[in-house]
């Protein structure tokens, strides 16, 4: 599978707010199936583009690496992980490593 299709995969999303002090919340989200991909926050937006910045260096770091992420499910045929990446502020490196793998699906 290549990486596309790897930053492709819906992992399931935990969220939680958590009450630090009285009247004072903050936002937990976790990717359990991507062991210690976890952020936290006050804004969940901005939680959750933290999580999916993770998420895709992860995943990346792991195909670097030569070892491959879970993979729980099969990816969405509709996930644009280059938009993403980009959209996330993500190092040119990532974009880079995208536009370098061929996909049979790809427009």
């Amino acid at each position: 599978m290549d990486l596309r299709a790897l930053l492709s995969i819906p992992y399931l999303l935990e969220a939680e707010a958590v009450e630090t002090e009285p009247g004072e919340w903050l936002v937990r989200l976790a990717y359990p199936e991507l062991p210690g991909c976890t952020a936290e926050g006050v804004v969940v937006e901005d939680v959750l583009k933290d999580l999916e910045r993770q998420r895709i260096e992860m995943i990346v770091g792991l195909v670097e690496a030569g070892k491959q992420p879970p993979i729980p499910r099969q990816p969405l045929a509709s996930s644009d992980p280059l938009w993403t990446a980009r959209d996330l502020g993500l190092s040119d490196r990532v974009a880079t490593l995208l536009d370098a793998r061929p996909t049979q699906n790809r427009t």
